[in-house]
């Protein structure tokens, strides 16, 4: 059967530098600090990591490749095994402002359950628990001074 992929983005504007905002996304182990629905990150290699999400009573993992970063700028991943997703996360330096970070976040699912989630507002709830996930990250940078071990 087909896969539909199913998009959402957010965003926020955290009052730190875009160097420190990068260190601390760059360290995919520390994610489950801010990312709720994320138990877990292992670095298998430079660009391989395993993920175990658990939401909701709902648990699945999968590997996933970086198969893209440009400093301070993009980085974007897509699964090479277990749950389809990919996405991108986007820097934007306003300087004094501090920065923007843009998650966007894809995942498929057979085509006749894409109608289904849409129908129970299940992107709704994806977006609210990533933009969740993103002022979490704002309250956690906040709270972590420079000189956390970061890498």
């Amino acid at each position: 059967m087909a896969e539909t992929w199913l998009e959402h983005t957010c965003q926020i504007q955290v009052p730190e530098s875009i160097d420190r905002v990068w260190e601390l996304w760059v360290n995919l182990e520390l994610l489950p600090q801010w990312m709720k629905w994320i138990r877990s990150v292992t670095m298998l290699d430079d660009n391989l990591s395993q993920w175990e999400l658990d939401s909701r009573g709902f648990s699945f993992s999968w590997t996933s490749r970086t198969h893209t970063t440009i400093e301070h700028q993009r980085i974007e991943w897509e699964s090479v095994s277990g749950l389809s997703n990919r996405g991108a996360l986007r820097f934007y330096d306003r300087k004094e402002e501090g920065t923007i970070v843009r998650l966007t976040v894809a995942y498929g699912v057979p085509g006749w359950l894409a109608s289904i989630m849409s129908s129970l507002f299940v992107g709704r709830v994806v977006e609210s628990t990533i933009q969740a996930d993103l002022e979490r990250f704002k309250t956690y940078i906040a709270a972590h001074p420079r000189s956390i071990e970061v890498g």
